[in-house]
């Protein structure tokens, strides 16, 4: 029996989440556990950097499970991807003892699309959360980013995901926003790195920094509403589609190349 660790891929569109729920409830763990159990012949529970919300996707998401496997690592990848649906796929895999890739996490990156349209557009529906008619200032908004750097009590924005923690405290490593002219009108990204995240924080965040860019609220309503630690002035939570779990960092020695660093 060896410890695998591996980089998944997935269109969260049509799973309840990461985490199994009770059947038949499609989520992202059901399927790979599947999977992994039709190559191993037996049961197999795997291990996750962070669970995703219903509707969240991830190109970076990194896993662990225990096989037996005499052959080589691209043929394990190659053989739990053919039993995999087509919206889920390991990217990459490798082979290191006592790998957990929640607790050994140095830090987590996730990515989301916003998009400024005239006309909704069909082909971005699932990826990028669409404000039609809506014009951004992303100057407020890069300004807002900058406020989340550091180490703060991110309360306002999101609860501890541990049952039973008020622990809201939380270092973000980067936090900014970027944008791109497009034929249907402008596309925005935020990037947020950290050690950890509280449950929806990322979303909030992006909720009320869109609220700042809409001219709705200021930079200094923004700041304000960090600092109140209160749960209910963060009112806009983004929808998740446009939210991606995009990288997962490591030790190198834990992962070799297996996991990315995305910048």
């Amino acid at each position: 029996m060896a410890r695998y660790g591996a980089i998944l891929a997935y269109d969260g569109t049509a799973y309840q989440g990461f985490q199994r729920q009770p059947e038949p409830t499609p989520t992202i763990q059901a399927a790979v556990e599947a999977a992994i159990a039709v190559i191993a012949g037996r049961s197999v529970g795997i291990m996750a950097a962070g669970r995703t919300d219903a509707g969240v996707h991830a190109n970076g998401q990194v896993i662990a499970f225990d096989v037996e496997w005499k052959h080589k690592e691209r043929e394990l990848l190659d053989a739990i991807n053919s039993q995999l649906p087509r919206d889920i796929a390991l990217q990459r895999i490798w082979r290191q003892a006592g790998f957990h890739p929640r607790y050994d996490a140095l830090w987590r990156q996730y990515a989301y699309s916003v998009a400024t349209v005239s006309v909704r557009q069909p082909l971005l529906d699932r990826h990028v959360w669409q404000l039609i008619g809506a014009r951004l200032d992303i100057e407020s908004m890069k300004a807002a980013a900058a406020i989340c750097l550091g180490e703060h009590d991110f309360a306002a924005f999101g609860t501890a995901p541990q049952q039973g923690s008020k622990n809201t405290i939380r270092r973000i490593y980067v936090s900014r926003w970027e944008s791109q002219d497009r034929e249907y009108g402008t596309s925005y990204r935020y990037r947020i790195r950290g050690a950890a995240f509280l449950y929806h924080m990322v979303r909030r965040l992006v909720g009320v920094m869109a609220q700042v860019g809409r001219g709705r609220l200021s930079v200094e309503d923004f700041r304000d509403i960090l600092l109140s630690r209160d749960l209910e002035r963060a009112k806009v939570l983004a929808p998740p589609n446009g939210l991606i779990l995009e990288a997962v960092e490591y030790p190198r020695q834990l992962t070799g190349d297996g996991a990315r660093d995305l910048g």
